[in-house]
């Protein structure tokens, strides 16, 4: 009983595929909120646009709602979830044509930490800042070739597995080893790149400062 009554209250993946094979939308609503982040960031790494990214997630709650009674718990209920996302961001990035991209198969449907900050101690500026370096992390994180730019969002954004990112991209686990390490060592350069570059404009001087440096030098030399 009181097993029970634990498993319950923890709510596991397989008892709200139960609940939601009988059309239960609040056990749905709670998977929902459980991989709402992790189906986002694998669909917009491949579609590298936040609107379609969205779009392709809702395709995929509903494809998985449709044929949740066909699960049979042959894999992890994450890992079905993200190859049907997988699959539905695809679709949509052959049928917009937006992007030449190294197919996934996908049968059945140095990291970059996650954010942990305490922003009621946090400055505007410096959650001005945090947003600036973010951007410009996920602009270099685009740039990356698709199926580079896949791996590393799946492993070391959402910190799946090795063996699961593999499932669930149909490759094997050599492979996505090697993805990723070629990932990181592209994102290191164009990152060092980008600090090369701004590191030669830290502490300007040119422009008004330096006007208002000489005029003020000028003026102490005038007699009085």
């Amino acid at each position: 009983m009181g097993r029970n009554s634990v498993l319950r209250t923890e709510h596991s993946d397989a008892e709200l595929v139960h609940d939601i094979a009988a059309n239960d939308h609040a056990a749905f609503e709670r998977l929902m909120r459980r991989y709402n982040s992790r189906l986002f960031r694998v669909a917009r790494a491949i579609l590298k646009d936040d609107a379609e990214a969205e779009d392709a997630v809702q395709d995929a709650y509903l494809e998985a709602y449709r044929h949740i009674g066909e699960f049979r718990g042959q894999s992890q209920v994450a890992t079905w979830l993200t190859r049907i996302a997988i699959n539905q961001a695809l679709m949509r990035l052959r049928r917009h044509k937006r992007d030449r991209v190294v197919p996934f198969p996908a049968d059945g449907g140095g990291t970059v930490a996650a954010e942990v900050v305490d922003h009621k101690a946090e400055s505007p500026a410096d959650a001005a800042l945090r947003a600036e370096i973010r951007s410009v992390v996920e602009s270099r994180i685009d740039e990356l070739p698709p199926a580079f730019r896949a791996v590393f969002v799946m492993r070391d954004v959402e910190e799946m597995s090795v063996q699961e990112t593999a499932e669930c991209l149909g490759i094997p686990a050599a492979t996505v080893r090697t993805r990723l390490f070629r990932a990181r060592a592209l994102l290191r350069e164009a990152l060092t790149r980008d600090v090369d570059t701004a590191t030669l404009e830290v502490f300007g001087f040119a422009g008004q400062r330096c006007d208002r440096i000489i005029a003020r030098v000028l003026t102490a030399l005038r007699p009085h």
